[in-house]
């Protein structure tokens, strides 16, 4: 069945580009037959509505589906609503009644809720399915719903239930348009690229089942798709598999376009090759692909990541004087690169040392002959203001403010209108003077924002109100936060998170857990972030009971998942008092309930056994994280239910060394730097020295012990002397008669 989208709004009012219908073609009974003779696998057919057959007519229907005896209900009035594009008023009729409307009436509710594209129809939309899915009637819907719900999901942030809607429309046999899939796929590709990949190898895989073309014409990948998944591979670092995306693109008939390219610019970029740029851009000039400003913008970005300013002022100074011989000024640029290395005998790589990727070179022939004459542009381009911001960005990077505020200045005498500054352009600007701690010429820059009629928005006051949190000036964070609701711009959960943060670092958990509540009351969310800043601030102010009901409330919230930064925060709380014990409680919680302690969990129980003197507690800690780095050493592999490997880092390992030197486990102390010399990490000889000789330099120096007693502290003496000799101090160690063979083996710890 074909559900038209409402007329009353126009189409770009939404991101998504569906067309004004959807097609869902049904699979006809001899291509059922074929694929399920050619397959022994349980059959997939593709499941659809026709109008003649899929829903009961408007008869029929009423004597199925009789009104409340209140009269408060009828199908009939939720229908006109809908075909009258009432949606509103179709919601609220919907809401009044108990049992389900029919399939037409869900389905058309549905994709009118999600083409409205507004938040609280989009949660109307979700709630409508939620319910379908606890009575088993997702059926009920059609695929144009599902798809367009799929797609709203993905551009609203809600990429886990995106993908979610699309895999259960594979799974009741639906085969989603290419709009809806491939919208859930771009998201994730910026989100979690292994998951993109894997949705657009589901989709693909069911589409080849099928041998007649018509059938999947609406859900077969185009350019678009293409693009998403490539993208993917390029986040994922994956060049092979970005290879052979590329090729089945042009073997599914997809020509790559301007985007395919800008995509390859940025893999060009993350696999280090500066060089191959120039024949990025000659390969779009060559193959005849129509030209468009984002590949410029996309090579400024490139060179601006390689924090080859130069490079990246060259291209922007070429547009500028209305050149168009750019890729000859990029062989140029690459021939400068490739002389300075020659020059400098320590540089170890360079372009002439690069070595050839045969995948590079599959995806970019050109570069293994390039062309005699470089290519020239087909029109002149001059620079707008996102490639202007692109470059104040890197001077932002590079701490060069001058050049930053030189260029909005330029921007601003500009004579073409699309390079004058926007909102991008104009925060940045902020952003590099609240980073050089200038806050009074960022608030300049807010000032002029207002009189040259560029509204700021609310990255902008973000940045403004964490630069005054770094700088401990909360009170005049509230004013801003006054002045933003006065400018019609309400604060959202980041502005919050930055409040509650600096907070913490005036030690005012008081006024972190007022901004928390300040929050909830004007109906914003609480994110991860803001649960776990806010024990931050209970931790650190000595209130870990209190942080722990903070973490009892967000195991409560189902908006939010706990991770390993909460436990953490939680352990931490407990290892500033010196609560070893209540520590050690809540990392055994931890594991039970999934997550493995990583260096912080461990760092924070290292301090707190530090705190509490309890050195027995490290010799345990030690030999768990011991048991962990043997299997990051051996590459062992373990499974889901193992521990991963560890790397340690140096404030743990400084932290246990101390704790064993200070109680003379001087075995302990040496396995303990060894580890440390293995992970790259120099030991402090000069501090375990200046410990040893404090506290230790007299020990086993009484001549009036019993044979026994000395005998007892022969293993200690020993270990004494190694460490002696390691700290290069006066030792009577040799290594002819010291051997440390037990140095894993954990059977004499009593005896240290």
């Amino acid at each position: 069945m074909n559900i038209p989208l409402p007329s009353s709004r126009s189409p770009s009012s939404t991101s998504t580009s569906f067309p004004s219908t959807l097609h869902w073609v049904s699979l006809p009974p001899s291509a059922t037959a074929a694929v399920a003779t050619s397959k022994p696998t349980p059959q997939f057919r593709v499941r659809t509505v026709s109008q003649h057959q899929s829903y009961p007519s408007t008869a029929s229907s009423i004597t199925a589906w009789q009104p409340q005896p209140d009269g408060s209900f009828n199908e009939q009035t939720l229908l006109s609503l809908l075909r009258q594009r009432r949606t509103e008023e179709a919601w609220i009729h919907y809401t009044k009644s108990t049992h389900l409307p029919n399939p037409a009436c869900l389905s058309r509710l549905v994709s009118q809720l999600s083409y409205q594209n507004t938040t609280t129809s989009l949660s109307r939309a979700r709630s409508i399915v939620t319910r379908l899915r606890n009575e088993r009637q997702l059926h009920r819907l059609d695929a144009n719903s599902l798809g367009l719900l799929a797609s709203v999901s993905a551009k609203f942030g809600h990429t886990l239930y995106a993908s979610s809607i699309i895999n259960s429309m594979l799974r009741s046999g639906y085969l989603p348009h290419v709009k809806a899939w491939s919208a859930v796929v771009s998201r994730l590709s910026r989100e979690d690229p292994a998951e993109s990949i894997k949705l657009f190898n589901l989709v693909t895989d069911r589409i080849r089942r099928f041998t007649d073309s018509a059938i999947v014409a609406d859900s077969k990948p185009d350019t678009a798709a293409f693009n998403a998944v490539l993208n993917a591979c390029v986040n994922l670092g994956d060049k092979s598999k970005f290879l052979k995306l590329f090729d089945e693109m042009r073997e599914c008939g997809c020509n790559p376009d301007a985007l395919t390219y800008n995509v390859m610019i940025k893999l060009c970029a993350r696999a280090g090759r500066k060089d191959l740029l120039v024949f990025v851009l000659e390969r779009i000039l060559e193959k005849r692909i129509p030209f468009c400003m984002t590949t410029l913008h996309s090579l400024v970005a490139a060179y601006v990541g390689f924090a080859d300013l130069e490079g990246a002022e060259r291209i922007v100074q070429a547009m500028r004087e209305g050149r168009r011989d750019l890729c000859k000024i990029l062989r140029d640029l690459n021939s400068e690169d490739s002389s300075q290395v020659e020059e400098d005998d320590e540089l170890e790589t360079g372009f002439n040392r690069i070595e050839r990727d045969d995948i590079l070179d599959k995806l970019l022939p050109n570069s293994i002959e390039p062309s005699h004459e470089p290519p020239l542009l087909p029109k002149v381009y001059t620079p707008n203001s996102r490639v202007y911001t692109t470059l104040m960005k890197g001077y932002m990077k590079a701490g060069r403010i001058s050049d930053t505020v030189r260029m909005l200045e330029a921007m601003r005498h500009q004579n073409d209108s699309a390079s004058h500054p926007d909102q991008v352009a104009y925060t940045t600007v902020v952003s590099a003077f609240v980073k050089a701690g200038s806050m009074d010429r960022a608030r300049e820059v807010l000032a002029e924002m207002s009189r040259t009629g560029v509204p700021a928005n609310r990255i902008t006051y973000n940045i403004l109100l964490q630069g005054y949190c770094q700088q401990l000036q909360i009170d005049k964070a509230r004013l801003l936060l006054r002045e933003m609701a006065n400018a019609g711009i309400e604060p959202d959960v980041v502005s919050y998170n930055i409040l509650i943060d600096g907070c913490i670092l005036i030690d005012d958990s008081g006024g972190a857990l007022t901004f928390f509540n300040e929050m909830r009351a004007k109906g914003i969310a609480p994110s991860k972030i803001s649960y776990t800043t806010l024990m931050k601030a209970f931790a650190f102010s000595g209130q870990p009971k209190v942080a722990n009901k903070v973490f009892d409330e967000m195991l409560e919230d189902s908006r939010v998942k706990v991770d390993l930064v909460a436990w953490n925060m939680l352990v931490e709380g407990y290892c500033r008092l010196g609560l070893v014990e209540e520590a050690k409680k809540i990392t055994q919680r931890m594991k039970e309930d999934g997550f493995f302690p990583n260096v912080a969990t461990y760092g924070s129980l290292a301090n707190g056994i530090a705190l509490a003197r309890k050195p027995g507690e490290a010799l345990l800690l030690w030999k768990e994280i011991k048991e962990r780095c043997k299997v990051q050493k051996q590459g062992e592999s373990s499974d889901s239910d193992s521990p991963p490997p560890l790397k340690p880092d140096e404030g743990l390992l400084d932290t246990l060394a101390d704790i064993c030197v200070r109680a003379a486990f001087f075995r302990k102390a040496l396995e303990i730097v060894a580890c440390m010399e293995e992970n790259g990490i120099p030991p402090n000889r000069t501090k375990f020295k200046k410990i040893y000789v404090e506290m230790h330099s007299r020990m086993f120096t009484s001549k009036h012990a019993s044979q026994a007693r000395k005998d007892r502290r022969m293993e200690r003496k020993r270990a004494a002397e190694a460490f002696k000799f390691w700290l290069g101090l006066p030792n009577s160690y040799y290594g002819s008669e010291w051997r440390f063979e037990h140095m894993d083996g954990d059977d004499h710890v009593d005896r240290v």
